[in-house]
């Protein structure tokens, strides 16, 4: 009796394991959330250029820092760059402002399939003619983009919405394939706050509460001088420098739990902006605030 009760036991823990499994992956999912996610990402992307743009033939241009055969030399043998066909400025810029492009279609939704395709392929070829450029903001937006790729992003807030609504085509339904892209992006919420974690865990100065202050005042670029905020109290570096620490923390684990899911994504549409100003990257915490909109159930999913 013993046994056949552990063999029921076993049975009804298998079932529900694998019932968790397809609802997380395979349960249709509406896709105004994702729409969402969509226009950010195409902003962010936007912004994203700007940054390359400003020095775009100084890194990339026929006498730039980075040639294409030491580039090619350096890179994995997989990766591949239009830009590298690129022999002239001018060549050059039209490959570029052609990837701008494709982020303004994608933030307006037109044609949003082909759109999205296109901007994550173009994205993988400006990324890997400077592969050592790259950082975690442009890692993200990576992400963010063959996410959109997978799920079905134009449904609504979309130039493509309105086109289909004009000529009478079949209203957005929930879909598998946007239930698979929306547990990807939590999935890689999770997996980049904890190796964030981790790796800032090595250094010491995130151990004694300085390493806010250090980033503040030795890192190059700084979009946004906090100096003068931090110089006010030694206590208050120790309590941003282990915020940090405390958030990426929470969200690595809270995310998963449906107690605090909601709480979790929500307050990182605050807290992830701040965590990027008081680590270099602002455009990397506006991107992982990303990660998790379609998490915060701010957005209606009914259908039409």
């Amino acid at each position: 009796m013993g046994n056949s009760y552990r063999t029921s036991a076993d049975q009804s823990s298998g079932g529900a394991l694998e019932q968790a499994w397809e609802a997380y992956w395979f349960l249709p999912a509406g896709s105004r959330s994702l729409a969402v996610v969509r226009v950010v990402t195409g902003i962010l992307g936007l912004l994203l250029c700007a940054t390359y743009g400003t020095d775009l033939s100084g890194w990339f241009g026929p006498r730039g820092w980075l040639p294409v055969d030491s580039v090619i030399a350096w890179r994995s043998s997989f990766a591949y760059s239009i830009f590298d066909a690129c022999e002239t400025n001018s060549h050059l810029s039209a490959a570029f402002y052609g990837l701008v492009a494709l982020f303004v279609f994608l933030t307006i939704g037109f044609l949003t399939p082909v759109t999205s395709l296109l901007a994550a392929l173009g994205w993988a070829s400006l990324l890997h003619r400077g592969p050592m450029l790259a950082g975690p903001a442009d890692d993200s937006m990576a992400i963010l983009l063959w996410c959109l790729v997978i799920g079905s992003s134009g449904e609504h807030f979309s130039i493509d919405a309105m086109l289909h609504r004009r000529l009478g085509w079949q209203a957005s339904r929930p879909r598998v394939r946007t239930r698979i892209a929306v547990g990807l992006l939590q999935v890689h919420a999770a997996v980049i706050s904890l190796a964030t974690l981790l790796a800032q865990l090595k250094g010491d100065v995130w151990w004694n509460g300085t390493a806010v202050w250090w980033i503040a005042t030795r890192k190059p670029g700084q979009v946004i001088d906090i100096t003068g905020f931090l110089s006010q109290s030694e206590y208050l570096c120790n309590i941003l420098t282990h915020g940090v620490i405390a958030w990426e923390a929470f969200v690595a684990v809270g995310i998963w739990f449906t107690c605090s899911q909601k709480i979790v994504a929500r307050a990182g549409l605050v807290v992830w902006p701040i965590v990027g100003v008081l680590t270099a990257c602002p455009l990397w915490g506006l991107a992982m605030a990303t990660l998790t909109i379609p998490l915060t159930q701010l957005v209606e999913e009914t259908e039409l």
